[in-house]
């Protein structure tokens, strides 16, 4: 499977990321620093000491990714031709991910039969390379979206699209901060798969917040087949999919908006933020291309579903719906900016919701002994990656998949949850290979898509 690396080794620390797939959109992803104008060159810090200019042109269009810098001229856009020497490689990792990275991916290597000599001199070239902060001096286009205001002033429609499950506790305050919302032409569609189902409280929200609730009661307990009747039902020349667990502030509509209308893009992506799990990543902070799609707080435009269908009910019950469906929507060359200003504080409320179907993440099953990731993980990754970057990926994961999710991210409880793979590796062995089965049980079926 053809791949657009900017530089491979970036395939061991983000395997299944959206933009190690080969670019379809009409703008330049991957920019060319010699094309581009003194300012936007300045928040750069071009780097010489690289096996050649071809492959230095590489480090930089990676920083002016990690900074914000959106060309929409494809004109801009960097070829990557030359393949990068492995000491370049090295030199890379050193850079932007620190020493530790480049000790486990030279491990790896050794481990994967590399010739070792030729390891450890392209290892040691680059021994004098000090971190770089690649998130330092972004761009700020505060500017540009405060003046944008065309679609502000013509007043689309949109509709706001929230999937419930016993949380009516967390959903009055979701309703709460919609009925404060600056921007007031919308709809709320619910989907409601609670045990019983509350029709008194969406009369109490509307009268309280004045809003008005398009409530679709359904008895099967599926999230995707809830996401995608609300869609059908919806009139929104813009879509929002939120979810029942969030707080968001006064603005948050607006914000989508604007960002939609100073880039003229087909999704705005808003941050989520949350004290659970792993630490806010830098890049929150400002604009730039996205790579996720997060179904509790996006906004698109209707054509989107248009061009590629609903969400694939081969995620019910189960992790990375949203994901498939924005590499879904990067395979067809649709923009997608990563918006800040359209944040949430994600909740991630122990009961209800996915929660109480699922599983945490996509790593951390329920069950002790369910299959290890979630299977709809490794049918997502092998549909789009391929196998064997499959395979990497559980050997990168899942060691560090042991503990709770509270405890994601920290250092102590990571060095114990390779412990405790490596103390019962043949559990997880089989784990592993229930969840391949299943997910090649999910290839054979095929997706399940239907058309808006």
């Amino acid at each position: 499977m053809h791949k657009a690396f900017i530089f491979p080794f970036i395939k061991y620390i983000h395997p299944i990321w959206n933009f190690n797939l080969p670019q379809k959109g009409k703008y330049a992803l991957w920019v060319n620093y010699d094309l581009l104008d003194e300012n936007l060159k300045n928040r750069l810090d071009f780097d010489p000491a690289y096996s050649s200019h071809s492959v230095a042109l590489r480090d930089a269009a990676f920083q002016a990714l990690q900074k914000g810098i959106l060309c929409f001229d494809e004109r801009l856009s960097l070829s990557l031709a030359e393949n990068p020497a492995l000491s370049d490689n090295y030199r890379f990792i050193r850079k932007y991910f620190g020493k530790k990275w480049v000790n486990f991916i030279f491990l790896l290597r050794l481990f994967s039969f590399k010739n070792p000599f030729r390891e450890v001199v392209a290892m040691f070239e680059s021994r004098n390379m000090q971190k770089s902060d690649v998130h330092a001096r972004p761009v700020d286009y505060s500017k540009e979206i405060n003046n944008s205001s065309q679609l502000l002033s013509s007043a689309p429609l949109v509709s706001v699209i929230i999937p419930t499950l016993n949380r009516y506790v967390y959903l009055r305050d979701v309703l709460m901060d919609l009925g404060a919302q600056s921007y007031n032409n919308f709809e709320v569609l619910i989907c409601d798969q609670s045990e019983p189902v509350n029709k008194a409280f969406y009369q109490q929200a509307e009268s309280d917040f004045g809003l008005k609730i398009k409530l679709i009661i359904q008895e099967e307990k599926a999230l995707w087949k809830a996401r995608n009747t609300c869609i059908r039902e919806s009139k929104g020349e813009f879509i929002l999919l939120f979810d029942d667990d969030s707080r968001v502030d006064p603005d948050w509509i607006e914000n989508h908006l604007r960002c939609l209308d100073c880039f003229d893009v087909d999704i705005s992506s808003g941050v989520s933020l949350s004290s659970v799990g792993d630490k806010i990543p830098a890049h929150y902070a400002f604009f730039r291309w996205s790579d996720q799609l997060d179904t509790g707080n996006v906004m698109m435009h209707r054509k989107v579903f248009s061009k590629v269908g609903l969400f694939d009910r081969q995620f019910e019950k189960q992790r990375m719906g949203d994901g498939e469906f924005g590499l879904r929507c990067y395979s067809k060359g649709i923009t997608n900016i990563s918006n800040p200003l359209a944040k949430r504080i994600h909740l991630k409320v122990s009961s209800g919701g996915l929660r109480q179907m699922g599983s945490w993440d996509g790593f951390r099953p329920k069950k002790w002994f369910a299959p290890r990731p979630v299977p709809s993980v490794l049918y997502m990754v092998r549909k789009y990656f391929g196998s064997a970057t499959a395979l990497r990926m559980v050997l990168l994961q899942v060691p560090f998949s042991v503990m709770p999710y509270k405890y994601k991210g920290k250092t102590k409880y990571n060095i114990l949850s390779v412990l405790i793979f490596a103390l019962l590796f043949p559990v997880f062995c089989l784990q592993i290979l229930v969840s391949w089965q299943k997910a090649s049980k999910m290839l054979k079926e095929g997706a399940i898509i239907e058309s808006l």
